[in-house]
């Protein structure tokens, strides 16, 4: 007994390690092409440090659901390629212990991690979801810090290009400016032998100050109506103070902003969204019918009849359209046709508007039934990735970084493919909800299935001496036929 709980601690030793160090691998290059992705809407922001601490937290923690999964696969692969590498599995085989016993601790274990990953997805994921997207918001709305080159436009400021030839003691050499902030057609240039830009005081505004330079404006605006002449100024200066909107605090949004927003809530609020959406587009829906049914198929007479009564034995031939259009005169003809295409039209356009009045709920409703499987579904795929990689490791008895890496990369990356079609197909309402976020779940699941039964029965699945006498039987039995059948048609025509 004592051996056993012996081999149980000494697995569970050998995945915990490598778990930990792929999980912190995982979540390391996931962060870098998150942050690869936000790159843009971070550098020249002036973002402190404290700030940019919290945002990477909270990405970090967004991306331990991605991590998980790719995680457990890389871990219960390697540990199971090293046991069966150094001949350990088959040294626990040998003296009478079966794959499933070897590996109960690790269901034991990856099944504590599958709850505490749903309970992470529910509870924590949503709060730092919400807190992750809206500092983003904030940091994509605060104004570049200002730093003006040398040599080449500045356009840090809102309407305002600015171009420097030089810098000496502090102020800024041979200034060219293109005011647009009045728009296109009423711009202003302004030249200036020197100046400089410093923020106020409550660095709302931007001072720019210009020594000896002269400004050119065009008045567009007071044009004078029945001229074609343009009027403008012209200003020359020796002192010249000019105040810009520039608003360098970072100022953070509410977060209450996402509230309603599905990656900010947990299982029992997108319930309650749901069930009150779905209320919403059923009234919609049957409000829409009725209407459709009194006022738009039955001529605009507003009754309440939703059939045509016909009896069997009425000859409707006298009643055929095209024979009664026929029988108009030409102006009534024309006049018919135009009637039709503005009916049309009208239709058209109701029909439009009411797919509008739907399609919002709708789109709305998907994206929280969508969310409300990926909590469970991907904390299923944790299970399903550990009964992919153990039995595949135990098969193909390959430790270390190289065929691992490879191979669970790859599974990894089908199983993104899947999991990203399904939900874009459920968030368009192409498929329902639970088919497309189950999608990855339902192909990766029979490979589970399979694997785990090859590696209990031993099998060389990735032997390449078994596919080679696999397709040489094939090729044998395929001569034998081909020969039968020949002999017969032989025997036939004789």
């Amino acid at each position: 007994m004592s051996v056993i709980k012996k081999i149980d601690s000494y697995i569970l030793k050998r995945f915990f390690t490598l778990f930990v160090m792929t999980f912190l691998i995982v979540i390391f290059i996931l962060l870098m092409q998150f942050l690869w992705k936000h790159f843009a809407d971070l550098v020249g922001k002036g973002i402190g440090w404290d700030v940019l601490a919290e945002f990477f937290m909270y990405a970090i923690m967004t991306l331990v659901p991605l991590a998980l999964p790719l995680a457990l696969l890389l871990a219960s692969l390697m540990t199971f390629g090293n046991l069966g590498e150094n001949f350990e599995l088959t040294a626990m085989k040998s003296a009478g212990i079966s794959l499933f016993r070897i590996i109960r601790p690790l269901m034991i274990t990856v099944g504590l991690i599958v709850v505490a990953a749903f309970f992470f997805s529910n509870n924590v994921l949503p709060k730092s979801q919400k807190n992750m997207y809206t500092l983003l918001f904030s940091i994509r709305h605060k104004s570049p810090e200002l730093d003006v080159p040398v040599g080449e436009f500045y356009s840090g400021i809102n309407g305002v290009n600015l171009y420097v030839r030089a810098k000496e003691k502090g102020l800024l050499k041979d200034l060219m400016i293109y005011d647009f902030s009045n728009g296109f057609d009423n711009a202003a240039v302004l030249l200036a032998d020197s100046g400089k830009i410093q923020p106020t005081g409550d660095k709302k505004y931007l001072l720019l100050t210009l020594y000896n330079g002269e400004s050119f404006e065009n008045l567009r605006q007071q044009k004078l109506a029945g001229t074609r002449n343009i009027p403008y100024r012209r200003e020359t200066f020796s002192l010249k103070e000019i105040l810009y909107d520039f608003d360098s605090e970072f100022n953070r949004y509410d977060e209450s902003l996402l509230q309603d927003q599905h990656i900010s809530k947990n299982i029992s609020e997108l319930s309650h969204s749901i069930d009150s959406i779905k209320q919403i587009i059923e009234i919609r829906s049957a409000s829409q019918v009725q209407e459709m049914l009194q006022y738009r198929y039955f001529m605009g007479y507003g009754g309440s009849q939703t059939s045509l009564d016909v009896k069997p034995d009425v000859d409707l031939t006298p009643y055929n359209p095209d024979s009664a259009f026929l029988k108009l005169e030409k102006d009534q003809m024309t006049m018919a046709v135009d009637n039709a295409v503005e009916r049309s039209k009208s239709m058209l356009d109701h029909i439009q508007y009411n797919k509008l009045l739907l399609g919002e709920p709708q789109m709305y409703m998907n994206r929280h039934a969508s969310e409300w499987h990926r909590k469970f579904a991907l904390s299923f795929a944790c299970l399903i990735f550990f009964f992919i990689g153990a039995p595949l490791g135990a098969i193909i008895r390959k430790g270390g970084f190289g065929f691992p890496v490879v191979i669970s990369v790859l599974m990894f990356v089908v199983y993104y493919i899947i999991d990203l079609t399904g939900y874009k197909m459920a968030r368009e309402g192409i498929w329902e909800a639970y088919q497309g976020m189950w999608l990855s779940a339902a192909v990766l699941f029979p490979i589970g299935v399979f694997l785990t039964y090859k590696a209990a029965v031993d099998a060389t699945l990735f032997n390449p001496e078994t596919y080679v006498k696999f397709f040489h039987t094939i090729k044998i039995k395929l001569y034998r036929f081909i020969r039968i059948s020949v002999e017969d048609e032989l025997g036939q025509s004789k």
